[in-house]
Protein backbone atom coordinates (compact mmCIF):
# COMPACT_ATOMS: atom_id res chain seq x y z
CA UNK A 1 0.00 0.00 0.00
CA UNK A 2 1.83 3.19 -1.11
CA UNK A 3 2.72 5.70 2.13
CA UNK A 4 0.81 8.72 2.06
CA UNK A 5 2.77 11.87 1.32
CA UNK A 6 2.41 15.77 2.28
CA UNK A 7 3.75 18.53 0.17
CA UNK A 8 6.60 19.17 3.10
CA UNK A 9 7.39 15.23 2.71
CA UNK A 10 7.87 15.78 -1.09
CA UNK A 11 10.00 18.75 -0.69
CA UNK A 12 12.26 17.17 1.48
CA UNK A 13 12.73 14.34 -0.12
CA UNK A 14 13.27 16.17 -3.33
CA UNK A 15 16.38 17.67 -1.42
CA UNK A 16 17.30 14.63 -0.18
CA UNK A 17 15.99 15.52 3.62
CA UNK A 18 13.63 12.36 3.41
CA UNK A 19 15.23 8.77 2.81
CA UNK A 20 14.30 7.16 -0.99
CA UNK A 21 12.03 4.64 1.22
CA UNK A 22 9.86 6.68 2.47
CA UNK A 23 8.20 7.77 -0.98
CA UNK A 24 5.80 6.52 -3.33
CA UNK A 25 8.07 5.01 -6.34
CA UNK A 26 6.48 7.11 -8.58
CA UNK A 27 7.58 10.14 -6.20
CA UNK A 28 10.95 9.19 -5.23
CA UNK A 29 13.79 11.65 -7.04
CA UNK A 30 15.91 10.53 -9.78
CA UNK A 31 18.96 9.18 -8.00
CA UNK A 32 16.58 6.90 -5.78
CA UNK A 33 15.43 4.95 -8.62
CA UNK A 34 18.27 3.06 -9.07
CA UNK A 35 20.81 4.02 -12.07
CA UNK A 36 20.79 7.79 -13.13
CA UNK A 37 19.93 8.12 -16.48
CA UNK A 38 19.56 11.66 -17.03
CA UNK A 39 23.66 11.92 -16.77
CA UNK A 40 24.27 10.62 -20.90
CA UNK A 41 22.01 9.91 -23.95
CA UNK A 42 20.17 7.08 -24.23
CA UNK A 43 19.95 4.18 -27.04
CA UNK A 44 19.57 5.38 -30.40
CA UNK A 45 17.08 4.99 -32.45
CA UNK A 46 16.57 1.35 -34.32
CA UNK A 47 15.26 -0.25 -37.41
CA UNK A 48 12.91 -2.61 -35.31
CA UNK A 49 11.72 -1.49 -31.52
CA UNK A 50 11.61 -3.57 -28.99
CA UNK A 51 10.09 -4.31 -25.59
CA UNK A 52 12.28 -2.90 -21.92
CA UNK A 53 14.27 -5.05 -21.11
CA UNK A 54 12.64 -4.73 -17.76
CA UNK A 55 9.40 -6.47 -19.20
CA UNK A 56 9.82 -10.39 -19.62
CA UNK A 57 6.16 -11.22 -20.06
CA UNK A 58 6.32 -14.57 -22.36
CA UNK A 59 3.76 -17.63 -23.44
CA UNK A 60 3.37 -20.45 -21.34
CA UNK A 61 4.95 -22.65 -24.36
CA UNK A 62 7.08 -26.07 -23.13
CA UNK A 63 7.89 -26.60 -26.15
CA UNK A 64 5.85 -29.22 -28.33
CA UNK A 65 2.57 -27.90 -30.74
CA UNK A 66 0.99 -25.11 -28.52
CA UNK A 67 1.52 -21.93 -26.31
CA UNK A 68 -0.92 -19.91 -24.25
CA UNK A 69 -1.61 -16.17 -24.09
CA UNK A 70 -0.39 -15.08 -20.64
CA UNK A 71 -3.94 -13.48 -20.24
CA UNK A 72 -2.64 -12.29 -16.37
CA UNK A 73 0.34 -10.14 -17.73
CA UNK A 74 -1.77 -8.28 -20.35
CA UNK A 75 -3.85 -4.95 -20.45
CA UNK A 76 -6.42 -3.85 -22.95
CA UNK A 77 -8.02 -6.21 -25.27
CA UNK A 78 -5.36 -6.15 -28.21
CA UNK A 79 -3.39 -8.68 -27.64
CA UNK A 80 0.34 -8.16 -28.86
CA UNK A 81 1.33 -10.53 -31.68
CA UNK A 82 4.36 -12.04 -30.10
CA UNK A 83 2.15 -13.20 -27.34
CA UNK A 84 -0.79 -14.39 -29.22
CA UNK A 85 -1.24 -18.57 -28.65
CA UNK A 86 -0.38 -20.83 -31.08
CA UNK A 87 -1.91 -24.09 -32.19
CA UNK A 88 -0.39 -26.39 -34.84
CA UNK A 89 -1.06 -30.15 -35.61
CA UNK A 90 2.64 -30.81 -37.24
CA UNK A 91 4.92 -27.56 -36.62
CA UNK A 92 4.71 -24.57 -38.42
CA UNK A 93 5.94 -24.41 -42.08
CA UNK A 94 8.51 -21.91 -43.90
CA UNK A 95 6.05 -20.89 -46.52
CA UNK A 96 7.98 -18.63 -49.65
CA UNK A 97 5.30 -16.02 -49.35
CA UNK A 98 6.93 -15.37 -53.19
CA UNK A 99 5.49 -18.57 -54.37
CA UNK A 100 2.81 -18.27 -52.26
CA UNK A 101 -0.49 -19.63 -54.21
CA UNK A 102 -4.06 -19.95 -52.94
CA UNK A 103 -6.48 -21.89 -55.26
CA UNK A 104 -9.96 -21.40 -55.51
CA UNK A 105 -12.24 -24.08 -57.33
CA UNK A 106 -14.65 -26.44 -57.68
CA UNK A 107 -18.29 -25.40 -58.17
CA UNK A 108 -17.21 -22.06 -59.47
CA UNK A 109 -17.45 -20.59 -63.02
CA UNK A 110 -13.95 -19.75 -62.90
CA UNK A 111 -11.04 -21.69 -61.05
CA UNK A 112 -8.27 -19.08 -60.25
CA UNK A 113 -4.67 -19.22 -58.39
CA UNK A 114 -4.26 -16.20 -56.31
CA UNK A 115 -0.45 -14.96 -55.51
CA UNK A 116 0.07 -12.93 -52.39
CA UNK A 117 0.10 -10.10 -54.45
CA UNK A 118 -3.14 -10.88 -56.01
CA UNK A 119 -4.81 -11.00 -52.32
CA UNK A 120 -3.30 -7.52 -51.40
CA UNK A 121 -4.57 -5.46 -54.47
CA UNK A 122 -8.26 -6.08 -53.52
CA UNK A 123 -10.09 -3.80 -51.39
CA UNK A 124 -8.12 -4.50 -47.68
CA UNK A 125 -10.73 -4.62 -44.74
CA UNK A 126 -9.89 -4.80 -40.94
CA UNK A 127 -11.96 -6.74 -38.10
CA UNK A 128 -10.77 -6.86 -34.77
CA UNK A 129 -11.86 -10.61 -33.21
CA UNK A 130 -10.88 -13.12 -31.19
CA UNK A 131 -9.34 -16.19 -32.10
CA UNK A 132 -9.72 -19.30 -29.34
CA UNK A 133 -8.53 -23.11 -29.50
CA UNK A 134 -11.31 -25.36 -29.25
CA UNK A 135 -9.75 -27.35 -26.63
CA UNK A 136 -9.22 -24.80 -24.29
CA UNK A 137 -10.26 -25.95 -20.85
CA UNK A 138 -7.67 -27.36 -18.36
CA UNK A 139 -8.38 -31.53 -18.12
CA UNK A 140 -6.47 -32.13 -14.59
CA UNK A 141 -5.73 -28.80 -12.88
CA UNK A 142 -4.66 -28.05 -9.72
CA UNK A 143 -4.70 -25.57 -7.41
CA UNK A 144 -1.75 -23.92 -8.65
CA UNK A 145 -2.98 -23.18 -12.13
CA UNK A 146 -2.56 -19.61 -13.52
CA UNK A 147 -5.41 -17.73 -15.91
CA UNK A 148 -3.02 -18.87 -18.59
CA UNK A 149 -3.10 -21.87 -18.11
CA UNK A 150 -6.75 -22.33 -17.50
CA UNK A 151 -8.06 -20.94 -20.65
CA UNK A 152 -4.92 -18.94 -22.54
CA UNK A 153 -5.77 -20.26 -25.79
CA UNK A 154 -7.61 -17.42 -26.77
CA UNK A 155 -6.32 -14.30 -28.06
CA UNK A 156 -7.75 -10.72 -29.74
CA UNK A 157 -6.01 -9.73 -32.78
CA UNK A 158 -6.87 -7.26 -35.80
CA UNK A 159 -6.92 -8.64 -38.27
CA UNK A 160 -6.61 -7.11 -42.11
CA UNK A 161 -6.74 -9.27 -45.86
CA UNK A 162 -9.08 -9.32 -48.12
CA UNK A 163 -12.87 -10.51 -47.68
CA UNK A 164 -13.67 -14.02 -48.96
CA UNK A 165 -16.74 -13.29 -50.48
CA UNK A 166 -14.63 -10.95 -52.83
CA UNK A 167 -12.54 -13.99 -53.95
CA UNK A 168 -15.84 -15.49 -54.86
CA UNK A 169 -17.66 -13.17 -57.10
CA UNK A 170 -14.25 -12.70 -59.11
CA UNK A 171 -14.13 -16.54 -59.36
CA UNK A 172 -18.02 -16.71 -60.08
CA UNK A 173 -19.12 -18.58 -57.44
CA UNK A 174 -22.14 -21.37 -58.10
CA UNK A 175 -25.48 -20.62 -55.73
CA UNK A 176 -25.59 -24.43 -55.13
CA UNK A 177 -22.88 -24.67 -53.20
CA UNK A 178 -23.07 -24.83 -49.59
CA UNK A 179 -19.85 -26.00 -47.88
CA UNK A 180 -16.21 -25.24 -49.04
CA UNK A 181 -13.55 -26.91 -47.89
CA UNK A 182 -10.28 -25.08 -46.19
CA UNK A 183 -7.00 -26.44 -46.42
CA UNK A 184 -3.78 -25.83 -44.89
CA UNK A 185 -0.15 -26.59 -46.55
CA UNK A 186 1.17 -27.76 -43.53
CA UNK A 187 2.53 -30.97 -42.35
CA UNK A 188 -0.98 -31.83 -41.33
CA UNK A 189 -2.45 -30.52 -43.90
CA UNK A 190 -5.06 -29.30 -41.61
CA UNK A 191 -8.89 -29.26 -43.68
CA UNK A 192 -12.16 -28.18 -42.53
CA UNK A 193 -15.43 -27.81 -44.34
CA UNK A 194 -17.22 -24.31 -43.94
CA UNK A 195 -20.85 -23.93 -44.61
CA UNK A 196 -20.79 -21.10 -47.39
CA UNK A 197 -22.66 -19.03 -44.95
CA UNK A 198 -19.91 -18.01 -43.43
CA UNK A 199 -18.25 -17.35 -46.38
CA UNK A 200 -20.76 -15.00 -47.81
CA UNK A 201 -20.89 -12.99 -44.16
CA UNK A 202 -17.66 -12.15 -42.83
CA UNK A 203 -14.99 -14.56 -43.70
CA UNK A 204 -11.87 -13.01 -44.18
CA UNK A 205 -8.51 -14.25 -46.08
CA UNK A 206 -6.08 -12.05 -43.58
CA UNK A 207 -2.48 -11.64 -44.29
CA UNK A 208 -1.48 -9.14 -41.09
CA UNK A 209 -2.21 -8.98 -37.72
CA UNK A 210 -1.93 -5.73 -35.36
CA UNK A 211 -0.63 -3.54 -38.41
CA UNK A 212 2.27 -6.59 -39.27
CA UNK A 213 2.32 -9.19 -42.17
CA UNK A 214 1.19 -12.44 -40.22
CA UNK A 215 3.61 -14.36 -37.72
CA UNK A 216 5.04 -17.64 -38.91
CA UNK A 217 2.48 -19.47 -36.04
CA UNK A 218 -0.29 -17.54 -37.29
CA UNK A 219 -0.89 -18.90 -40.49
CA UNK A 220 1.86 -16.56 -43.14
CA UNK A 221 1.83 -15.40 -45.31
CA UNK A 222 -2.12 -16.01 -45.15
CA UNK A 223 -4.63 -17.38 -43.29
CA UNK A 224 -8.57 -17.97 -43.68
CA UNK A 225 -10.39 -16.11 -40.53
CA UNK A 226 -13.91 -16.98 -39.38
CA UNK A 227 -14.60 -14.31 -36.70
CA UNK A 228 -16.20 -15.88 -33.84
CA UNK A 229 -15.75 -19.48 -34.80
CA UNK A 230 -13.54 -22.45 -33.29
CA UNK A 231 -9.91 -21.84 -33.96
CA UNK A 232 -9.62 -25.14 -35.87
CA UNK A 233 -11.88 -23.77 -38.88
CA UNK A 234 -9.65 -21.23 -38.89
CA UNK A 235 -7.23 -22.87 -41.40
CA UNK A 236 -3.56 -21.49 -41.24
CA UNK A 237 -1.04 -21.48 -44.11
CA UNK A 238 -4.04 -21.41 -46.59
CA UNK A 239 -3.44 -22.57 -49.77
CA UNK A 240 -6.18 -24.09 -51.29
CA UNK A 241 -10.44 -23.35 -50.84
CA UNK A 242 -12.71 -25.74 -52.43
CA UNK A 243 -16.73 -25.47 -53.18
CA UNK A 244 -19.14 -27.94 -53.10
CA UNK A 245 -22.61 -28.90 -51.99
CA UNK A 246 -21.81 -31.17 -49.50
CA UNK A 247 -19.36 -31.16 -46.04
CA UNK A 248 -16.06 -32.82 -46.83
CA UNK A 249 -16.02 -35.38 -44.00
CA UNK A 250 -12.15 -34.41 -42.97
CA UNK A 251 -10.37 -36.11 -40.41
CA UNK A 252 -10.65 -33.36 -38.37
CA UNK A 253 -14.05 -32.58 -38.33
CA UNK A 254 -14.69 -36.52 -37.64
CA UNK A 255 -12.09 -38.18 -35.38
CA UNK A 256 -12.09 -34.45 -33.79
CA UNK A 257 -13.88 -31.90 -32.44
CA UNK A 258 -17.28 -33.71 -32.35
CA UNK A 259 -19.30 -33.26 -28.93
CA UNK A 260 -20.67 -36.47 -27.31
CA UNK A 261 -24.13 -35.48 -25.47
CA UNK A 262 -25.60 -36.93 -22.80
CA UNK A 263 -28.53 -38.48 -24.71
CA UNK A 264 -25.68 -40.92 -26.83
CA UNK A 265 -25.91 -38.81 -29.66
CA UNK A 266 -22.67 -36.85 -30.56
CA UNK A 267 -23.15 -32.74 -32.14
CA UNK A 268 -20.87 -32.20 -34.74
CA UNK A 269 -19.60 -29.02 -36.54
CA UNK A 270 -19.85 -26.80 -33.44
CA UNK A 271 -18.43 -24.03 -34.74
CA UNK A 272 -19.99 -20.82 -32.79
CA UNK A 273 -18.19 -20.14 -29.56
CA UNK A 274 -20.68 -19.42 -26.58
CA UNK A 275 -20.17 -16.76 -23.86
CA UNK A 276 -17.31 -17.33 -21.69
CA UNK A 277 -15.52 -15.03 -18.82
CA UNK A 278 -12.37 -15.37 -16.85
CA UNK A 279 -10.85 -13.40 -13.17
CA UNK A 280 -7.74 -12.39 -14.67
CA UNK A 281 -6.62 -10.79 -10.89
CA UNK A 282 -6.41 -11.62 -8.10
CA UNK A 283 -5.75 -15.17 -9.15
CA UNK A 284 -3.07 -17.76 -8.28
CA UNK A 285 -0.55 -17.00 -7.06
CA UNK A 286 -1.37 -13.90 -6.40
CA UNK A 287 -1.61 -13.26 -2.52
CA UNK A 288 -3.92 -10.33 -1.23
CA UNK A 289 -5.18 -8.51 1.93
CA UNK A 290 -8.01 -7.64 3.67
CA UNK A 291 -9.29 -4.75 2.27
CA UNK A 292 -10.77 -3.00 -1.18
CA UNK A 293 -9.36 -5.28 -4.27
CA UNK A 294 -10.23 -4.72 -7.49
CA UNK A 295 -11.69 -8.02 -9.76
CA UNK A 296 -10.47 -7.98 -13.17
CA UNK A 297 -10.51 -9.97 -15.94
CA UNK A 298 -11.73 -10.73 -19.24
CA UNK A 299 -15.17 -11.84 -21.60
CA UNK A 300 -15.77 -12.84 -24.91
CA UNK A 301 -18.59 -14.55 -27.27
CA UNK A 302 -18.69 -16.25 -30.35
CA UNK A 303 -22.71 -15.13 -30.89
CA UNK A 304 -22.04 -11.56 -30.86
CA UNK A 305 -21.29 -9.05 -27.79
CA UNK A 306 -20.81 -9.01 -24.23
CA UNK A 307 -23.91 -7.42 -22.73
CA UNK A 308 -23.21 -7.83 -18.98
CA UNK A 309 -20.73 -9.43 -16.93
CA UNK A 310 -21.93 -10.84 -13.02
CA UNK A 311 -19.14 -11.52 -10.38
CA UNK A 312 -19.70 -13.58 -7.16
CA UNK A 313 -17.51 -13.00 -4.13
CA UNK A 314 -19.51 -15.79 -1.96
CA UNK A 315 -18.98 -19.05 -3.90
CA UNK A 316 -21.82 -17.92 -6.35
CA UNK A 317 -24.62 -17.81 -3.96
CA UNK A 318 -25.39 -14.19 -4.87
CA UNK A 319 -24.15 -12.29 -8.11
CA UNK A 320 -23.34 -8.16 -8.72
CA UNK A 321 -22.99 -6.89 -12.40
CA UNK A 322 -19.47 -5.94 -12.85
CA UNK A 323 -18.31 -2.55 -14.75
CA UNK A 324 -17.35 -3.25 -18.56
CA UNK A 325 -14.40 -1.37 -20.25
CA UNK A 326 -14.54 0.25 -23.26
CA UNK A 327 -14.45 -0.44 -26.40
CA UNK A 328 -16.75 -3.60 -26.18
CA UNK A 329 -16.80 -4.98 -29.41
CA UNK A 330 -18.65 -7.78 -31.24
CA UNK A 331 -16.79 -11.20 -30.88
CA UNK A 332 -13.79 -9.88 -29.34
CA UNK A 333 -12.21 -9.71 -25.77
CA UNK A 334 -13.99 -7.74 -23.41
CA UNK A 335 -12.29 -6.14 -19.93
CA UNK A 336 -14.46 -6.17 -16.78
CA UNK A 337 -13.68 -4.71 -13.32
CA UNK A 338 -15.50 -5.01 -10.25
CA UNK A 339 -14.61 -3.79 -6.89
CA UNK A 340 -14.55 -5.74 -3.35
CA UNK A 341 -13.86 -5.30 -0.28
CA UNK A 342 -12.73 -8.14 1.26
CA UNK A 343 -13.20 -9.67 4.91
CA UNK A 344 -10.32 -11.82 5.11
CA UNK A 345 -12.39 -14.93 5.26
CA UNK A 346 -11.87 -17.87 3.18
CA UNK A 347 -14.30 -17.67 0.42
CA UNK A 348 -14.44 -17.94 -3.70
CA UNK A 349 -14.36 -15.53 -6.61
CA UNK A 350 -16.02 -16.23 -9.93
CA UNK A 351 -17.43 -14.27 -13.11
CA UNK A 352 -20.38 -15.14 -15.71
CA UNK A 353 -21.06 -13.25 -18.83
CA UNK A 354 -24.01 -12.63 -20.66
CA UNK A 355 -24.08 -12.02 -24.05
CA UNK A 356 -26.50 -10.04 -26.31
CA UNK A 357 -28.35 -13.10 -27.32
CA UNK A 358 -29.29 -13.68 -23.83
CA UNK A 359 -26.87 -16.70 -23.33
CA UNK A 360 -25.62 -17.22 -19.51
CA UNK A 361 -22.54 -18.85 -18.70
CA UNK A 362 -23.29 -22.17 -17.79
CA UNK A 363 -22.37 -23.82 -14.07
CA UNK A 364 -20.02 -26.86 -14.49
CA UNK A 365 -22.76 -29.19 -13.16
CA UNK A 366 -25.41 -27.92 -15.45
CA UNK A 367 -22.94 -28.15 -18.77
CA UNK A 368 -22.77 -31.26 -18.08
CA UNK A 369 -25.97 -32.35 -17.69
CA UNK A 370 -26.39 -31.61 -21.28
CA UNK A 371 -22.91 -32.85 -22.64
CA UNK A 372 -22.81 -36.06 -19.99
CA UNK A 373 -19.64 -37.59 -19.05
CA UNK A 374 -18.33 -38.66 -22.24
CA UNK A 375 -17.71 -35.17 -23.56
CA UNK A 376 -14.09 -34.56 -24.67
CA UNK A 377 -12.53 -31.06 -23.69
CA UNK A 378 -13.72 -29.31 -26.85
CA UNK A 379 -15.86 -26.84 -26.62
CA UNK A 380 -16.16 -26.41 -23.06
CA UNK A 381 -17.74 -22.35 -21.16
CA UNK A 382 -18.02 -23.91 -17.32
CA UNK A 383 -17.70 -20.82 -14.73
CA UNK A 384 -14.82 -21.14 -12.62
CA UNK A 385 -13.49 -19.69 -9.88
CA UNK A 386 -10.43 -19.32 -7.85
CA UNK A 387 -10.72 -19.64 -3.81
CA UNK A 388 -8.90 -16.84 -1.35
CA UNK A 389 -7.62 -18.61 1.37
CA UNK A 390 -7.94 -16.75 5.25
CA UNK A 391 -4.12 -16.48 4.73
CA UNK A 392 -4.74 -14.27 1.14
CA UNK A 393 -3.62 -16.88 -0.91
CA UNK A 394 -5.39 -17.16 -3.90
CA UNK A 395 -5.67 -20.91 -5.81
CA UNK A 396 -7.84 -22.07 -8.67
CA UNK A 397 -10.44 -23.72 -7.31
CA UNK A 398 -10.27 -27.78 -8.43
CA UNK A 399 -12.88 -29.32 -10.06
CA UNK A 400 -13.45 -33.41 -10.13
CA UNK A 401 -12.94 -35.01 -12.89
CA UNK A 402 -15.41 -34.60 -15.92
CA UNK A 403 -16.07 -38.48 -16.47
CA UNK A 404 -16.16 -38.98 -12.35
Amino acid sequence: MPKQVTRRDLLAGAAGAVGAAALPSSLRPANAQGRDTTGAPGAPASGRGGRSPFETVERNARGGLASRTPLQDLHGTITPSDLHFERHHAGIPAVDPESYQLLVHGMVERPMVFALGDLKRFPATSRICFLECSGNYPANAGPETTPESVCGMTATTEWTGVALATLLREVGASPDATWFLAEGQDAAVMTRSVPMEKAWDDALIAYAQNGEALRPAQGYPARLLLPGWEGNSNVKWLRRIELADRPFMTREETSKYTDPLADGTARQFSFVFDARSIITAPAYPDVVEPGWIEIRGIAWSGRGTIARVDVSTDGGRTWQAARLQEPVLRQAHTRFRHLWRWDGAETEIMSRAVDDTGYVQPTRAALRAVRGRRARRYHLNPITAWRVRAGGQVEYRVEEPWDA
